[in-house]
């Protein structure tokens, strides 16, 4: 083992740990990312029927190998029950295997995807194209800018109050 590979080891094992997070955070919020910026579709969408279809197989993740792999070449300790029970559901005192847990990792997953590709679908469908964000700079119609307000100095319409006159 080259010197300095322990810490850069585990260094790089912690590097990857934090891409599977974004990688799971992305697979829960991706659809409902890409409702601002549509075309982050075409990259959530194979990421999420990946990560489910991993998932599904009960195959391991191998961002989870890589970065068992990575621990084990530096002589640290690696862990059991795969990513989401390490880093999720060990501290919640939850059992990953569990029922009820698996059914809660599938319902988060399918709702917030169903939820973000359900308003996709309802903007194409409504606008009779594809999918566009929505904002003053991205929509021309809404892009159009307010009638300036002209001031004119002050104006009375009421009549003077009793014992004035009026200028």
């Amino acid at each position: 083992m080259p010197p300095g590979w322990h810490s850069g080891g585990v260094l790089l094992a912690n590097a990857v740990a934090l891409v599977h997070a974004a990688a799971v955070l992305f697979m829960l919020v991706g659809a409902l990312l890409a409702l601002r910026w549509p075309r982050l579709v075409l990259l959530h969408a194979p990421v999420a029927l990946v990560i489910l279809g991993v998932n599904l197989a009960g195959a391991d993740c191998p961002l989870t190998d890589l970065e068992l792999w990575l621990r084990e070449r530096a002589g640290a300790p690696g862990y059991e029950g795969g990513f989401l029970g390490r880093y999720l559901f060990d501290p919640l005192g939850l059992e990953v295997d569990a029922a009820g847990t698996q059914l809660g990792i599938y319902a988060t997953a399918i709702g917030l995807n169903a939820v973000g590709y359900g308003l996709l679908a309802a903007r194409a469908l409504g606008s009779g194209g594809a999918p566009r964000a929505r904002g003053p700079l991205q929509d021309p119609e809404s892009a159009s800018p307010a009638p300036a307000a002209s001031w004119s100095g002050p104006t009375r319409t009421s009549a003077p109050a009793p014992g004035r006159s009026r200028p």
